[in-house]
């Protein structure tokens, strides 16, 4: 039996990629007990008992990394921890920079390196399009006002205004732009990213890096509906020669290491890299669900196992989210809001 423990449990509107993770790792081949990392005692999945067998309330990242590291070692000293997969990009950095003290104490990760972690980056997406060989819609970064005008007027409208990080807007006028720019700054600070709008097919890829060149399987989808926060509701599994060639060349160029997700615009024959995560994203179960069961793959490389790396999905499948209702007593809430766990 083998204890993970899964972040982003969050399964609300704006979903973390946890719920799907235990689902994929409840469905493979290894026995496995999953633990359920919170930041807050309303996630859902900490009541999903059916798919994490204990939860647990974490420091948030902010708190640095002794409270953070502390937490993880309570938790293996009480219950048996052997590797965890964080899901979120807040708490990737500490869990990256904390992975070999883990791996002292034997808690696995399989992570990008802080060097691969920085590509996640909007502004380094022209350097790393250019190195494998795709496009990027024209993109200007921008610190000020008067950059922000001057990108206006060379890109025209619409365009995406973007954090360096996080959130992402589609402005139509310089008034919906400047404000997107206020608010951006605002929580994430600057450089701010406005980019060209491509027309086209959304088209998204979900794989693992071996950190060797190589990859543990890729599955690539077309949305068919998002939700007002961008979140995939329903999709189809595509197979896109362009596309995995773009994957292939990515984790060959920069020796990858650990989950990924490209999110792309596919027009007509010419593919564009929009952005790169470091993690699995919210819909990773569909991998599983057609036999690529990606969550799996990674926890077998973290623990030392050999994973699979067939990845011969068919195409056509559907993939549909719903929400449900949950009925539960009230003492769990408050044993998670008092004891910090359940």
């Amino acid at each position: 039996m083998y204890r993970v423990a899964v972040s982003g449990i969050n399964a609300v509107d704006n979903p973390g990629p946890g719920v799907g993770i235990a689902k994929g790792l409840k469905e493979g081949s290894l026995e496995v007990s999953v633990y359920g990392l919170a930041y807050d005692a309303m996630e859902p999945g900490i009541y999903m008992k059916w798919l994490f067998e204990k939860s647990f309330i974490m420091p948030y990242p902010s708190a640095g990394e002794e409270a953070f590291i502390e937490r993880l070692l309570y938790i293996k000293s009480n219950y048996g921890l052997d590797a965890v997969i964080p899901a979120l990009d807040a708490e990737l950095p500490l869990f990256i920079k904390s992975s070999s003290l883990l791996e002292s104490y034997g808690v696995k990760t399989f992570l990008p390196t802080e060097e691969q972690f920085k590509l996640r980056g909007k502004d380094h997406l022209p350097k790393i399009a250019e190195k494998i060989g795709v496009k990027v819609p024209e993109t200007r970064i921008v610190t000020s006002y008067e950059e922000l005008n001057k990108a206006l007027e060379e890109l025209g409208f619409p365009v995406m205004v973007k954090g360096i990080f996080y959130e992402a807007y589609k402005a139509f006028n310089i008034s919906q732009a400047t404000s997107y720019f206020n608010s951006i700054v605002s929580k994430w600070g600057y450089p701010v990213i406005v980019q060209q709008v491509i027309s086209g097919e959304e088209m998204n890829l979900v794989g693992v890096g071996d950190g060797e060149g190589g990859h543990l399987g890729f599955l690539a989808i077309k949305k068919l509906w998002i939700t007002s926060l961008g979140k995939t509701w329903t999709a189809v599994t595509v197979r896109n020669d362009k596309l995995f060639s773009l994957a292939e060349s990515f984790v060959s160029n920069f020796k990858w290491r650990g989950a990924f997700e490209l999110e792309c615009m596919v027009s007509g024959s010419d593919v564009y890299l929009i952005e790169i995560n470091p993690r699995f994203p919210a819909w990773v179960y569909f991998a599983a669900g057609v036999g690529v069961n990606l969550p799996e793959r990674l926890l077998k490389a973290a623990l030392g196992l050999d994973p699979e790396r067939d990845w011969n999905y068919p195409a056509g499948k559907l993939y549909v989210r719903f929400t449900d209702d949950l009925v539960t007593d009230i003492s769990q809430f408050q044993q998670v809001v008092t004891t910090g766990e359940s």
